[in-house]
């Protein structure tokens, strides 16, 4: 069993911290393969942070800050302290010590030309992940939101602010309503390494339960992988990240209001499309609150169950990944 999942965020982490549990149970050779989103990557302080490969590396390997919901667990934050009494960086961007570590050996290694995909294995060399983890694209990346300027509120013609995201998510919590996002430097970049390979050669593809628009969007945007995931032989599974008509965490449904889409578990399926009907879902899995969507996407041609989706602890995690292989072998 040869297993991919695009993947971003918490929501992607612990998904996968399930789908390798079941694996691990049922078939112990299996290969399971991570698409981790790069469009909140950026350069920070000197420094290039990638925080959806790392909040999947430190999960994976068990030192991940669960309360938080990011950095490492046990972390101390002097470094980011002393750079904001310099005035170095975003003083509402902080990074844990340990985290900054990971972020010097990355950056020194890229500027030694060694290609992201290079330093992502270097990174995780020191655990056990089980799990192969492949970046979206070795490209610079990086998603943008365009605002309103809050600074000049109410201009004829409205003023446009370009923000990074981290920006827009972390320093706004994306209380400012998006207009778009551009996602800077697509159009020369090019999929990772193994990335086309592992699609073209699954036995199921998993677009997992992160924010549609910048972790699974992104990455479905960077040149190539859209069309490998539309033209994979295996079957491609969506998880819903949506239960209830409320985001399960995060602000997803405020970039999807910004793309006119519900926050709506049915409405994310449609927005991903039926393969038959040139979109990319053969099925799509919902919560149990949803079910009464079953119906309606089976007229759209996407197969779907209705299975309890909250990710509270990794055996829910697992049974939820369970529901996804079941759901492949039934098409």
């Amino acid at each position: 069993m040869n297993v991919v999942v695009l993947a971003g965020g918490v929501g992607g982490s612990r998904f996968l911290t399930g789908m390798r549990a079941r694996l691990r149970a049922s078939d112990p050779e299996a290969q399971l393969t991570a698409v981790v989103n790069t469009g909140d990557d950026l350069w920070l302080a000197g420094l290039r942070i990638t925080p959806d490969l790392d909040t999947i590396m430190y999960t994976l390997a068990g030192i991940n800050d669960t309360e938080r919901g990011w950095g490492r667990v046990g972390e101390t934050e002097r470094v980011s302290g002393e750079l904001r009494e310099w005035g170095v960086g975003w003083p509402w961007f902080t990074l844990g010590d340990l985290d900054v570590s990971a972020s010097i050996a990355r950056s020194a290694w890229l500027r030694d030309g060694v290609p992201l995909h290079e330093v992502v294995e270097r990174l995780i060399a020191r655990w056990p992940l089980g799990v192969r983890l492949l970046p979206a694209t070795d490209d610079e990346v990086e998603t943008h939101v365009i605002v309103e300027d809050p600074d000049r509120p109410g201009q004829v013609p409205a003023e446009r602010l370009e923000l990074h995201f981290q920006e827009w998510w972390t320093r706004y919590r994306a209380s400012l309503p998006a207009l778009a996002f551009p996602q800077r430097g697509i159009e020369t970049a090019a999929a990772a390494p193994g990335v086309l390979e592992a699609i073209a050669t699954a036995d199921v593809v998993v677009l997992g339960p992160s924010n549609p628009v910048v972790s699974i969007g992104a990455i479905l945007n960077i040149p190539g992988v859209r069309e490998a995931v539309r033209s994979t032989p295996a079957p491609v599974i969506g998880v819903s990240p949506i239960i209830g008509g409320a985001v399960v965490r995060g602000m997803a449904d405020a970039c999807l209001t910004a793309i006119g889409v519900e926050t709506d578990a049915a409405a994310v399926a449609r927005h991903y499309g039926s393969r038959a009907a040139g979109g990319l879902l053969d099925a799509w899995l919902v919560d149990t609150v949803d079910a009464h969507a079953v119906e309606g996407l089976a007229v759209d041609r996407i197969a779907t169950r209705a299975v309890p989706l909250w990710m509270t602890d990794e055996p829910l995690s697992a049974a939820i990944a369970g529901a996804v292989l079941e759901l492949a072998r039934s098409l």
